[in-house]
Parts: C-alpha cells; structure tokens; sequence
C-alpha cells in the first residue's frame, strides 16, 4: 500500500470511530480526496480496506456508506466479543504476572476515582477500561486473538458502552473488574471466564436499552453526516438500502 492510502485509510477511519461520520454517512470518492488530499486511487484502496474492516459498505451501484448496524448487528458483534474476550481472560489467568496484575489495579483505581466524582468522568472511565481490558488481552498472549478482537472492539457501536452508563452501570463495571482481579489473583480460569462473559453481556444490555430510549419506532434511522466538498457536513439523507442504524455505542 502507498503512504497516500495508509493516510486516507487513517484520516477516513478516524473520523468513523469518532463519530464525526455518522452510521449511514455516504462517502463520496471525489470528496474523500480533496479532504485527504490525495488522489482518488488511495481513496479507493483505502475504501476497499475499510470495507474489509467492516467500517463501510458498498451498494450495488458502487456508492460507499459509513456502516449502519441493526440491533442484531450488534448483538451478533457483542456475542463474539463475549466469547473471545473470556477466553482471553481464561488464558491469561494462567500466564498473568505480578506487575499485570498490578497494572489491572492501578487501571481499576482510576475507574473508580472516575466515578466517584460529582459528575463521573466518563472520557477517564473509558480510557482505564481500555488499558484495563488491554492488560488482559496482552496477558492472554495470543496474536490470532489479538487480531479478531481487534476487529470488534473498534466497531464504533462497541467502542463506546460507557456514553450510554448510568453511574450505577459505571459502579457495576467497576466491581466486575474488581472479581475478575480477584479471579485472576486466585488463578481460577473458570471464575475469569465466567466474569468476562457477563460482563460483556451486560455491555450488550446497556446499548440495546439506550438504542430503544433512542430511537423508538425507527427515530433517528437518518444519517446526519455526510463528506460534502471536502468537509464533513449535514446530509439528512438516508442510505440507499434503508438498514437501521444503530445509536452511539459503548465500551464494557
């Protein structure tokens, strides 16, 4: 790959993981490139990419949106995070050293310092919760699995749970970190697998509520973002094949 389509595959990727581009945004090549600024050759390679990473979608008439997921989407995604994650978990019970173990505490101390404040702290919530999950997935010593969750958890309807906690919900994932620590302290595979596994179920639970409070009857299905002359800008166009899209998604 050229240099030209690693940036535009970076710069398109970012602004979907964001959020900048909306679910159902269409993705105009001509635009991409002057937003880029390159040519329309890398926009294409990078499209191509993004597609494979499950990012956009493509119509039969070669149109590219950004990827609108239904509720089954979702829980289809959030299901194999599930078994993946708990079998990272299972592995990493038995190769986890004393200094990851003493990362995965400092990780859940700031969670909770997070919360605790008189308005939760959820960008310090999420960025914890990710080197906390990190730690684990690291300990598991796995490149395949690596690889596979890397691909779902930077879905954008899973990258985000915590936008749509409680503070109860945000106090709940704090004492699951805090069993699978135990777990782990304990060497007791199974317990870590079985924690993971809710855990991650429970992630799922919390973004199908916030989606129905949402989007009732289909509301909010419209995309709102779109690449218009090199900028990302207001569309109110829906995509071609009217897929429903999903709301903004959440993190475990």
């Amino acid at each position: 790959m050229s240099r030209a389509s690693d940036r535009a595959y970076t710069m398109i990727r970012g602004l979907i993981l964001s959020g900048e581009l909306a679910p159902g945004a269409q993705l105009g090549e001509e635009a991409l490139a002057e937003l880029c600024d390159v040519s329309r050759t890398p926009i294409r390679d990078a499209l191509r990419r993004l597609e494979a990473d499950l990012l956009i979608r493509r119509t039969g008439t070669q149109r590219s949106f950004v990827a609108d997921w239904s509720l089954a989407d979702v829980e289809d995604a959030f299901e194999l995070r599930g078994m993946l994650e708990a079998h990272a978990a299972l592995r990493a019970c038995q190769r986890m050293d004393d200094e990851a173990l003493a990362r995965l505490r400092r990780c859940n101390a700031r969670i909770r310092r997070a919360i605790e404040r008189a308005v939760p702290d959820v960008s310090g919530f999420m960025n914890a919760n990710r080197e906390f999950h990190g730690v684990i997935l690291e300990q598991a010593r796995s490149r395949r699995l690596t690889a596979l969750l890397g691909t779902l958890v930077e879905q954008p309807v899973v990258r985000r749970t915590a936008e749509q906690y409680s503070t109860a919900q945000l106090s709940q994932s704090w004492r699951e970190h805090d069993e699978l620590i135990a777990a782990f302290e304990r060497r007791d595979g199974v317990w870590a697998q079985a924690v993971m596994l809710g855990h991650i179920r429970r992630a799922f639970h919390a973004y199908a509520d916030a989606h129905k409070r949402q989007a009732p009857d289909g509301a909010g299905d419209v995309s709102e973002n779109c690449i218009q002359n090199g900028e990302v800008a207001g569309s109110g166009s829906p995509p071609a094949d009217g897929r429903p899209q999903a709301a903004m998604a959440a993190e475990a």
